[in-house]
């Protein structure tokens, strides 16, 4: 591979299959690659030392609601969870 061929060369899974000696030896020098499957985009391949890719915020995370904007009451056990356990313990025996 040529330093004026392209850094993000598109790669099918098939080349990466066939030509993975070359790949690598490509990654090792520094260059990258866009791993495709039937032709649609699902990778990249980059060197260890490459730059991991920014993310840009659009926004603000915020939190609404939740459960606790749900308004439900939680309705009082008729009986407790040590008696619950007490009697799945019997059972066993």
């Amino acid at each position: 591979m040529s330093a004026a061929e392209s850094w993000d060369e598109s790669l099918s899974q098939r080349e990466l299959r066939n030509e993975s000696g070359r790949v690598l030896r490509a990654v090792s020098e520094g260059h990258s690659f866009i791993l495709t499957n039937s032709g649609v985009p699902v990778g990249r391949i980059v060197p260890l030392d490459a730059p991991a890719p920014s993310l840009a915020i659009a926004r603000p995370a915020r939190r609404e609601g939740g459960w606790a904007a749900l308004g439900i009451e939680r309705k009082a056990g008729r009986r407790s969870l040590e008696t619950i356990l007490d009697d799945l313990r019997e059972e066993r025996l």
